[in-house]
């Protein structure tokens, strides 16, 4: 299947997980995206076909489209350019090689292919990787520290990875921080990112503020493996819809100035229009709905606190994906990311 070359041919798309919070933001930014095309959104096999807007009120009049059963014999007559995968980790991983065979490119939300070191699944993930050759060949799309040119297995990066690893990189980068220092980063989300399926534990009424995961979740070795270091990383579940406030602490080395953090965020990050560096703490609240990332940090000595925030839907899953598809496909950045216009 040739891929889109001209200007003026949209970017056919299908959306597999259309039913879940991720795959539903995936819809409506594809649809905003001047660059692509909405062609098909599939849910699980399991269910009837049904509007989207049945599924999600607020798309009513703005997002025509059915959500239909997903089984792989789709593939043979599925035509589409890219497919997103806002599914569990076991079946992205399933259905990734069957969609690259067919000559499709994959952009996966899952974990299946975040991870370098296939040994570590069965330890955080709780399956052995089936398809550990392609490990390599997905390309990681932290979309600001982009080192590579996506390919045609795009892995997108983890909610609380991204927020954390936004907010210690610029550091890490320029060599401010201390040989022997771990960070240690305490990151609470929104219910929404447990998923759409019902469970007491994440019922909005049950939910209080509490910690989970201790020195075990998932998102800690690809936080490490981005990061090139250990961390202490405990994930907290809070009482709001959507949304990351991760706060990171770490150890600087002797004589760092603030002039030098300061100027280590800014070269990082000044011609990245999705990440904004405040002058006052960040609120979910300013970022839920949008796909940035808020960073704010203060220094006391060798000390320094990092402050980022991010919507865990959008940045922390579709915007990003959203974004990592645009540079796929020789498209502006962030077209579809702010009504369909490239800021």
């Amino acid at each position: 299947m040739s891929l889109v070359s001209s200007s003026d041919v949209k970017i056919r798309s299908a959306v597999l997980g259309a039913a879940g919070y991720s795959g539903a933001e995936l819809c409506a930014l594809l649809v905003a995206n001047p660059y692509f095309s909405l062609d098909h959104a599939f849910a699980s096999s399991g269910r009837t076909a049904e509007p989207l807007s049945n599924l999600y009120p607020r798309f009513t009049n703005a997002i025509d489209i059915m959500v239909e059963p997903w089984y792989d014999e789709r593939i043979a007559s599925l035509q589409v350019d890219v497919a997103f995968l806002a599914l569990p980790h076991e079946a992205s991983e399933a259905v990734t090689p069957l969609l690259m065979a067919a000559g499709i490119v994959v952009v996966d939300l899952s974990g299946a292919f975040r991870l370098k070191q296939a040994q570590l699944y069965p330890q955080y993930y709780g399956y052995q990787h089936q398809h550990p050759e392609l490990l390599n060949e997905a390309v990681y799309c932290l979309m600001e520290w982009l080192t590579e040119a996506p390919g045609n297995l795009i892995s997108v990066p983890g909610c609380y990875p991204t927020a954390c690893s936004l907010a210690l990189l610029p550091l890490l980068k320029a060599g401010l921080v201390a040989e022997q220092c771990i960070p240690v980063i305490n990151a609470t989300s929104g219910v929404s990112g447990a998923g759409r399926k019902a469970a007491l534990s994440t019922s909005f009424c049950e939910v209080g503020l509490n910690a989970y995961g201790f020195f075990g979740h998932r998102h800690r070795p690809e936080i490490e493996q981005n990061l090139g270091r250990k961390v202490v990383f405990t994930p907290h579940l809070g009482n709001f819809k959507r949304g990351i406030l991760a706060t990171s602490v770490l150890t600087l080395k002797p004589g760092v100035s603030a002039d030098q953090v300061k100027q280590a965020f800014t070269e990082a990050y000044q011609n990245k229009p999705l990440v904004r560096l405040l002058k006052q703490s960040p609120n979910v609240a300013n970022v839920a709905g949008t796909p940035y990332c808020d960073l704010y940090w203060q220094q006391d000595g060798e000390q320094l606190v990092v402050v980022s925030a991010i919507d865990n839907l959008l940045k922390g899953a579709a915007a990003q994906a959203m974004q990592a598809a645009n540079v796929r496909f020789n498209k502006p950045e962030t077209a579809g990311l702010f009504g369909g216009v490239a800021v």
